[in-house]
């Protein structure tokens, strides 16, 4: 026998002990509950495991609903851990189906999305603290809550829990020591059960109105993109949608954009599909380059924007937030850069960007709001105009408005008169050692002005973001541990924010071959120009922290 097959064998049997120890039913049984599985080629590819009953619903797969991603793990597992016989083909077939027929609606999805998008966000399941504690010890909320399933569906996943990791019983599944005084003596999995199949039951009246009216998004043509990236700041360009024939899904893309600080321009091209009428999947790559980066969107109803990120598959950290608004014949604005001036400063440049600009662009047709003046229009593209602009000495602090060519946009420029304080984001981060034999994990990190606002206080709502800041980075030590000298050994920030983790350890040359792990601020400084130049400091929390060493996806049990 095999090690993969020993192992398959294995996994069934712990499997089959968690079920039966959970008192739930394994039989095949006739149910109106659940959806017919009516592509021949799912059911010709899992009926040897998955019975079918009387009305065409295959056992297990009938009864939940999932994301491609949730799908696509099922398939993995099915195929390298149970022995399904697929080919990359019939993979791709079916998670098609599956995630256009059970799939979820925009709402079910839209709260878990960041778990698609692979962000490293801090979230926090406010219906129930006791289910996220059970389900959070090992992967985020954002897994859990982009799944329907029935109650015994959900039954069964905790089973599938115990079976393939067992330590979960004495991590959060099961209770310890005597039955707690509150008469209650339910363990926290069957609470999370009780729980998950009340909130995120199997049918529910939002996924019943997309089925009605879902249909292919008709999403071919040319889109505005616009977007951030930690690190390098705002960008503006173009996407092209170019259907692939014979399709109603699959598409072509051509990427196109620059980025507002530097000028660096960027090309990209790639293939994507749009699943359950509105999930954009995708992958693209630089002309000569090997590296493929990942888009996640939604594309949102009335098929005129989408929404998401883009991201390296094998770095989930860098990645950027992307925008896309179908174009038409009217103009359009998308963006100005920089965000902020200062006034009675001397004049500067302000790009506009965005489709559909006259080339013949008159200065007394653009209107940026009181106390801004345009001088003049320096040069003029459909894509982008270029201003020289000035803020009145004693206009008022606030956001403005931009007005041209019948295009508009709302807060588009800040004006200010002095930079209060910078900034660092995130405020917390974190990064992980590797390098040897696991991965190392980024930080990136950005550093903004900000100006207090009329009241003059800090962190209020009326703060004004002046958008990114050109500064000085450096790394200080964190007085956690007495003399640990960290900062001497968890790695380096370069000058774009960008922090690299040393090495795994152990490390001789550090006292006691400690590994290179630990906590060190993050420092930006930024000095102003001028006879009298001041300074300004901030920083962040940054905890170096060991390699990721278990990944929790089946189909690496192996590695």
């Amino acid at each position: 026998m095999t090690p993969m097959a020993r192992t398959a064998l294995t996994v069934t049997m712990v499997f089959a002990f968690a079920t039966q120890a959970a008192g739930l039913q394994t039989q095949a049984r006739d149910t109106t509950a659940g959806y017919p599985i009516r592509d021949p080629a799912v059911v010709a590819q899992c009926s040897s495991c998955h019975a079918q009953d009387s009305t065409g619903r295959l056992s297990r797969i009938s009864f939940l609903r999932k994301t491609p991603e949730g799908w696509e793990t099922s398939i993995r597992r099915m195929a390298t851990l149970n022995g399904a016989q697929l080919d990359p083909a019939g993979a791709r077939a079916a998670l098609r189906y599956l995630a256009n027929e059970q799939g979820l609606a925009p709402e079910e999805a839209r709260p878990g999305f960041f778990e698609a998008e692979r962000r490293v966000i801090e979230y926090t399941y406010q219906a129930d603290r006791r289910t996220e504690d059970t389900c959070r010890a090992c992967h985020s909320m954002g897994r859990v809550i982009t799944q329907r399933r029935t109650r015994d569906e959900w039954g069964f996943l905790v089973a599938m829990h115990r079976g393939f990791y067992p330590d979960v019983d004495f991590q959060s599944f099961r209770r310890s020591g005597p039955r707690p005084d509150t008469g209650n003596a339910l363990h926290p999995m069957e609470v999370a059960i009780a729980h998950l199949s009340k909130v995120f039951p199997l049918t529910t009246p939002e996924w019943t109105a997309w089925k009605a009216t879902m249909r292919p998004a008709r999403v071919a043509g040319t889109w505005l993109l616009t977007g951030t990236e930690p690190g390098r700041g705002r960008f503006f360009g173009s996407f092209t949608v170019t259907p692939v024939g014979g399709t109603d899904d699959e598409f072509t893309t051509d990427a196109e954009w620059t980025y507002a600080r530097t000028g660096q321009r960027m090309a990209r091209q790639g293939r994507a599909m749009i699943y359950t009428g509105y999930q954009w999947r995708g992958r693209s790559s630089a002309a000569g380059s090997q590296q493929a980066w990942r888009e996640v969107m939604l594309v949102e109803p009335g098929w005129q924007s989408m929404s998401g990120r883009w991201f390296t598959g094998e770095y989930d950290e860098f990645g950027m937030d992307v925008t896309l608004m179908r174009t038409g014949a009217n103009p359009v604005v998308t963006g100005v850069y920089p965000q902020a001036m200062r006034a009675g400063g001397p004049a500067g440049e302000l790009r506009i960007h965005g489709a559909n600009l006259p080339q013949a662009l008159d200065a007394a047709a653009i209107d940026l709001g009181p106390g801004v003046r345009v001088e003049r229009v320096v040069s003029a593209t459909p894509t982008a105009a270029t201003l020289l602009v000035s803020a009145q000495s004693g206009a008022r602090v606030g956001s403005r408005d931009l007005f041209v060519a019948g295009a508009s946009m709302r807060g588009a420029v800040v004006v200010y008169d002095s930079i209060s304080r910078i900034r660092v984001t995130p405020a917390a981060g974190m990064a992980r050692v590797g390098g040897e034999n696991f991965p190392k994990q980024f930080q990136q990190f950005d550093a903004h002005a900000w100006n207090d606002g009329a009241d003059g206080k800090p962190d209020t709502p009326d703060d004004l973001d002046l958008g990114p800041i050109d500064v000085t980075w450096s790394l200080e030590e964190y007085g956690v541990t007495f003399d640990d000298d960290d900062v001497r050994f968890v790695g380096a920030i370069d000058a774009t924010g960008l922090f690299t983790p040393a090495a795994d350890g152990p490390n001789p040359g550090r006292r006691g071959s400690r590994n290179n792990v630990g906590d060190v601020w993050v420092v930006a400084t930024h000095r102003s120009a001028g006879t009298t130049p001041k300074t300004w400091n901030a920083r962040a929390h940054l905890l170096v922290t060991v390699p990721l060493y278990t990944r929790w996806e089946p189909w690496r049990i192996e590695r």
